[in-house]
Order: C-alpha cells, then sequence, then structure tokens
C-alpha cells in the first residue's frame, strides 16, 4: 500500500547568491533531494520556490544542503522577508565598508603599478597593500569557490578567485624569484594592482547591482507601505488607538479625514470619499456611505466614517495582492529556464576556454608567451562573468509585474506577462466583463389569471432566486425584498446550470430561469405575457419566465448598462489587431443588443459554461492566441482552457483564482494596458538577453586577445572587472526603465 503524499509548497529566502550559476547549483541541489518534487529558484527575488513532500523531507534538510554549497536559507516564512531585507540591507553596509577599505588600499597600488614601477621595493610595497584587498576583504570569492569546488561544482566566484589568485601568485613569485626570467632574458612583470582592482570593482559592480535590485521590488514596498501602523478602535469606554495587527474581524473602527483605511470592512455609520487609486490604478475617489465595502490600503479623503472590520491581516485584499505580486515576481518566465540551462554550463566553459587560451599563447606567444598568456587567461576569467544573464529575465519581470499592480493590473504568473503580448483573439463574457454586471429589474408582469395568491407566488419566487448565486436572481431578489416580500420555506432547491433554478413549495414544483426552462417542461405561456416577453427582448432586456408544472406564470425584465470604457476598450483592441468576441447566456436580442453598443460583430449567445470553453478550444485549433476575459464562476472552465485568461477584479472568487491576470477595477480599459505592458516587458527582456550574449561573445575573444596579432592590443584584467560590472549594472538600468513605461 503506497503511503499518502503530504505534499507542500513554500518559498524560502535564499543568502549569499552572487550570481546566476548560483542560482542553478541552489536550484539542482534542493531539487536532488528525496521528497522534492520541484525546486525554482529567482536570482532577482534571491528565494527558492520548493514543492516537497513533508513525510519525505523538511526545510531544515533543504537548509543544511544548501549551506553546504556556501549559501543559506531564511526558514522563518512569516517574518522570512524581513530578515533577508534586514541581512541584505546589513550585507550592503558591510560592503560598503568593505569597498571603501580596499578601495584607500588598492589606490596606491595601481598608482605605483602604473607610474613607478622603477622605485626601490616597488613590487614589495604592491605586495603588503594587495594582500589584504585580496585575500581579506576578497576572501569570500575564494570561501565560496572551495565549497563550490566540493560539490564538483562553479560559479561566478570561482572564476573572480581562480584569476585574481592566480595574478598574486604568479606576481609574488616574480617578487621573490625574478631571476628566473632574468635568465630567459625577460622581464618579470607582476600584476598586483590588476589582482587588487578586479576584486575591488567586482565588489563595486555587486552593490550597484544589490542597489539597483531593490529598485525593482518597489512597487511591493510601496505597497506595503499603504498598511497604517495604528488605528482607532471604537469600544464602549470610548475611542481607543490600538496597533492594527490587533485588530479582530468584528471590531467597530473609526476612519478620520486623511488616514489610511486598516483592513477590510463595511460602513455602518458617515460617508465619505476614499481614493482607492493604489488597488484599483483609477483616479477618481469612490463615494462610500452605510453598507458600502472598504479596503485596507485606501485612503479617506474628507469626511470620517465608523465601520465593521470584516477581513484583518493576511485576508485583506491589500494583503491578497502583496502576496500574489511577490509570488508573481518570484516565478519564471518560459525563456528563463533556458537563459538557466545556459547559466549551468557557462562558468565550465569559460574555465575550458581560458585554459586553451593560455595553452594557445604558449603555442603562439612568442617571446612573452607565459606571461601574456598568463594574463589573458585571467582576463578571460574576469570578463565572462554570468551575472547579467541572469538578470536580463526577472529583474524584467520584476518591474513589469510591479508597474501592473501599481496600474491596478495584478500579474499573477511571468509566463502570462510574457505570452500578453502574443495574443491576436479576445473573448469576452457579457455581464459584469462588457456590462456593469449589476442588473436590475425593470418589470414584473403577472399572468392575468393565477393558480393561486399572488403574494405566496411571491414568496416562492423569492426564496429560489434567494439560494440562487447567479447576479441576475440576486437582482430580483432584491427587488421582492423592496416590496416587503419575504421568502416562503422552500424544498428540493436545485441549480440548472445554464438554465436557471427549481424548487417544491407545497408539493408543488416551480422553475425560474431562461426560455430554455419553458422548452424543457412544455409550460404553456399566455399570449399577453408571450408578447410582453417580446418586447422587452426587443429593448435588449434580458428576460427572466417563473413558471409551475403547466404555465408561466410571471415575466421578468432585467437591464444591464454597459460600462462607460467598454466601447473604447474594443476599438483599442481592434485596431491592434486582435479578433474580439462575445460569448453570453443570454438570449440572441439582448447579446446583439450589447454587441451593437459595444462595437463587437463576432457574438455567440445562449452558451453554456462549457461551451464557452469549448469555443476557446476553437479558435486554439485555428492557432489563435486567445485570451478569455470574465468575472464569473460559469466562466471558470473557459478561463483555464485559454491562453492567457483576465478576470474582472469585482467577479467571485473562482474566476480570480483561475485567472492568471485580475483587473482590480473591472475596467475593461485595463486590457490594452495590460497587453501593451506584455509587449514592452518581453521587449525589455530581449534587449537584456541580447546585451548579455553580445557581451559575452564580443569581450571574452577580445580578452583571450583575438586582436594581439592585428594591433598588438592586449586586455587588461582592470578595465575587464569593471566591463563586468557595467554589464550587471546596464541590464538592471534596461529593466528599470520600464518603471516609466506609457501604458
Amino acid at each position: 500500500m503506497a503511503l499518502q503524499e503530504n505534499i507542500e509548497t513554500t518559498s524560502f529566502p535564499v543568502l549569499g547568491m552572487t550570481c546566476a550559476s548560483c542560482a542553478v547549483s541552489v536550484e539542482s541541489m534542493i531539487g536532488a533531494q528525496t521528497g522534492v518534487k520541484q525546486a525554482e529558484v529567482n536570482y532577482a527575488t534571491q528565494k527558492v520556490k520548493v514543492t516537497y513532500d513533508a513525510g519525505v523531507i523538511q526545510p531544515e534538510g533543504m537548509q543544511k544542503v544548501v549551506q553546504s554549497l556556501g549559501y543559506d536559507l531564511i526558514l522563518d516564512t512569516e517574518k522570512g522577508n524581513e530578515k533577508q531585507e534586514q541581512v541584505q540591507a546589513d550585507n550592503y553596509k558591510a560592503l560598503k565598508k568593505r569597498i571603501i577599505a580596499a578601495g584607500i588600499l588598492t589606490i596606491p597600488v595601481v598608482v605605483i603599478g602604473m607610474l613607478f614601477m622603477d622605485m626601490p621595493y616597488a613590487n614589495y610595497i604592491m605586495l603588503v597593500l594587495s594582500a589584504p584587498v585580496v585575500f581579506y576583504f576578497g576572501k569570500n570569492f575564494f570561501i565560496n569557490a572551495f565549497k563550490q569546488a566540493k560539490h564538483s561544482r562553479a560559479n561566478m566566484d570561482t572564476l573572480v578567485a581562480l584569476s585574481t589568485g592566480i595574478a598574486f601568485i604568479f606576481s609574488v613569485f616574480n617578487t621573490f624569484y625574478p631571476e628566473f626570467w632574468h635568465q630567459r632574458g625577460l622581464h618579470p612583470h607582476v600584476y598586483y594592482e590588476a589582482a587588487a582592482v578586479v576584486i575591488v570593482f567586482i565588489m563595486l559592480g555587486k552593490l550597484l547591482e544589490e542597489r539597483a535590485k531593490s529598485n525593482t521590488s518597489s512597487a511591493i514596498k510601496k505597497l506595503i507601505g499603504l498598511q497604517p501602523k495604528t488605528v482607532m478602535l471604537i469600544t464602549d469606554e470610548g475611542e481607543k488607538e490600538i496597533e492594527v495587527a490587533d485588530v479582530k474581524a468584528g471590531d467597530k473602527l473609526l476612519v478620520r479625514s486623511g488616514e489610511k483605511i486598516p483592513v477590510d470592512g463595511k460602513v455602518y455609520e458617515g460617508n465619505s470619499f476614499v481614493d482607492e487609486s493604489m488597488i484599483t490604478g483609477e483616479p477618481v475617489a469612490v463615494s462610500k456611505q452605510k453598507d458600502d465595502n472598504v479596503f485596507a490600503g485606501t485612503i479617506n479623503q474628507k469626511g470620517s466614517f465608523r465601520f465593521i472590520a470584516e477581513k484583518v491581516g493576511s485576508e485583506t485584499m491589500l494583503a491578497h495582492i502583496i502576496q500574489l505580486v511577490q509570488e508573481a515576481q518570484g516565478s519564471k518566465a518560459p525563456v528563463q529556464k533556458l537563459v538557466d540551462k545556459v547559466a549551468g554550463i557557462f562558468v565550465p566553459i569559460v574555465m575550458l576556454i581560458a585554459i586553451i587560451t593560455l595553452g594557445v599563447w604558449l603555442l603562439f606567444g612568442g617571446e612573452h608567451a607565459f606571461t601574456q598568456g598568463l594574463l589573458a587567461m585571467v582576463t578571460v576569467l574576469v570578463i565572462a562573468c554570468p551575472c547579467a544573464l541572469g538578470l536580463a529575465t526577472p529583474t524584467a519581470i520584476m518591474v513589469g509585474i510591479g508597474k501592473g499592480a501599481e496600474s491596478g493590473i495584478l500579474i499573477k504568473d511571468a509566463e502570462a506577462l510574457e505570452l500578453g503580448y502574443k495574443v491576436n483573439a479576445i473573448v469576452l463574457d457579457k455581464t459584469g466583463t462588457i456590462t456593469e454586471g449589476k442588473p436590475e429589474v425593470t418589470s414584473i408582469h403577472w399572468a392575468s389569471t393565477l393558480p393561486e395568491n399572488a403574494d405566496v407566488l411571491k414568496q416562492v419566487f423569492a426564496a429560489m432566486e434567494q439560494s440562487s448565486e447567479h447576479p441576475l436572481a440576486e437582482a430580483i431578489f432584491n427587488h421582492l425584498k423592496k416590496d416587503g416580500v419575504k421568502p416562503a420555506g422552500i424544498t428540493d432547491f436545485d441549480s440548472l446550470t445554464g438554465k436557471g433554478v427549481s424548487a417544491v413549495y407545497s408539493g408543488k414544483k416551480y422553475w425560474a430561469g431562461s426560455h430554455k426552462i419553458l422548452t424543457d417542461h412544455n409550460q404553456v405561456i399566455s399570449s399577453e405575457l408571450k408578447d410582453q416577453a417580446k418586447v422587452l427582448q426587443d429593448q435588449a432586456q434580458t428576460v427572466i419566465y417563473f413558471a409551475n408544472e403547466t404555465q408561466v406564470l410571471a415575466v421578468v425584465s432585467i437591464a444591464d448598462q454597459i460600462k462607460q470604457g467598454s466601447k473604447e476598450a474594443v476599438s483599442k483592441l481592434i485596431k491592434q489587431g486582435i479578433e474580439v468576441y462575445m460569448l453570453t447566456g443570454d438570449n440572441k436580442e439582448t447579446a446583439a443588443a450589447v454587441a451593437a453598443a459595444a462595437g463587437i460583430e463576432n457574438f455567440v449567445a445562449e452558451v453554456l459554461p462549457s461551451d464557452k470553453a469549448e469555443f476557446v478550444k476553437k479558435l486554439q485549433a485555428e492557432g489563435k492566441v486567445v485570451a478569455m476575459i470574465g468575472d464569473g464562476i460559469n466562466d471558470s472552465q473557459a478561463l483555464a482552457q485559454s491562453n492567457v485568461s483576465i478576470a474582472m477584479g469585482r467577479g467571485s472568487d473562482i474566476a480570480i483564482d483561475v485567472a492568471k491576470i485580475t483587473l482590480i477595477s473591472s475596467d475593461l480599459l485595463q486590457v490594452p494596458k495590460a497587453l501593451k505592458l506584455s509587449k514592452k516587458t518581453v521587449r525589455t527582456i530581449k534587449q537584456n538577453l541580447f546585451w548579455a550574449f553580445i557581451y559575452n561573445l564580443i569581450g571574452i575573444p577580445i580578452a583571450a586577445g583575438v586582436l594581439y596579432p592585428v594591433n598588438g592590443f592586449l586586455l587588461n584584467p582592470m578595465i575587464a572587472g569593471a566591463a563586468m560590472a557595467l554589464s550587471s549594472i546596464s541590464v538592471v538600468s534596461n529593466s528599470l526603465r520600464l518603471k516609466f513605461a506609457k501604458l
């Protein structure tokens, strides 16, 4: 009998990674452990996402493996991010101090090495000054390289340790045994300044890289900064200031003018206007009155109000958004997986190239073959750093997802962001997507002859609609409730997917729903109600029928207004060369009227939820990349089937859970923006990868000395170190440009 698996997925911050190869090492070592199903390391966020069987392996076991490589995991999942930030901040400060101290020692070494080589004891002075730079301030490179070597692995630290270590040892030999070269008629060159400067430049590059990377997650920091620290609690004794962390669901809270709302809740007294732009991306303040919902992180503008806390801590919408954005920024785009493979074999290949470089110089280098060959080998090791390669994709993804979050576009994973620009067909749900999704009853027409008391029938009708989850049902129930109708005690309630509902009252069966209900059960509809239904449908109103086993008892008309930006959004999508389709379970007349108003030529009415998914499949079979946009439970199947799924933020939780992108404001105008963001992000990734690859393709041959036979040019290791640092910074800086992109 097979043991039941206890599968868990958790993200842990990783400490000590310095390049893309580090990320590959951590990923493969954790992934190789028994019980680990999958491990994904994101170099830019410095996190590993692990799916594992908790019955076989625990996080402590993964930590030990990672520590043996020279890295570490933070296992505290609640405060992991805070601890990681603290460690990174401490490391940043320490690195800054080390760079200043190393720089003070390196400057005189460079001055002597460049200008005063012939002064007495020059080599010994440079040895004394450069030794602490290489082996004290740069000791982490050697320690990490040794730990990697123990596991037959190599990373950037290996390249730096080898290059600076070889240059330093060669220089020490030449300092103490210059006659070895003098006897052969050669000058004993030393490269103390190269070893010291390379260490300083790489440390400086790392410092600037860390600073730039912290800017890529500024969107998260902004969102976290929206949460106030304290709040005013209303008690029987009066008002009392408490920590937000101490707020419990059901607490009564006061929000004054200009204050941030601390948790999600419902207004019970007072009214105001609330700025929800940081969550929705919409600049217009929203009016809040009794029974309106308010959300954590939004800002109260004028007036004060009291509300009851409903969702606190990690349950608030803001906390949910922060979590989703963090997860998304840590996810890998498909292109990144290819880059990771390249980074994994990159360092061993570079080491091989460096050895070949030395060999070629020894064979064909002439008089100074060894010294120049050694210098070329060191330069190859220094210049070929995979950092830029590792940062190219994740930094662009992080900034792109952050930019989306600030604009009210919540992107759940990198794949959706990468795929969005390829979309050439969009399928729209009608209710809540194109329309407001707040249907209101415009009229109820009862049959002139009813089998029983109209009040009783109204009560049965109200009870059935109360039990249904459909938005139209809610509109009918609210309308009847306003008229003082109280629901009857029904039994055997049943939801008939895509058609309506049924229930039993006093031994009699009743139905409510679309005209499909009538077709299925052969109820008689009077000519009066039939004509009425026809008139209402011609007016693009949705018609709902209420019937018993024999006849139609009532016809209800429901209207749902088109959203303000729907027509403009459809127009923009069509201009971008995207085909737009509308699918709805509503009747043809209503569908045609809504489609015409929104400027949509292609629409299908009277579709079931499964039909929506089939329609998406059909478009995919035609070779189209399909985005599905919906808001209800009935859309979840089609959303899951589509290439890029987009949910309206005010829709059902299931739709939001299934979708890869959520539009918090539920405004269709956000869709062209989301696709534009995808296009700009992918373009940035391609630019980054191009420069990262080009840099290495050009830099390595020049470092190896390919230009020396042509014009006598041999690249100095110091310049190589500066170029390496610059390549990482340029990639991150290019990604940061996305922050200022117009959507």
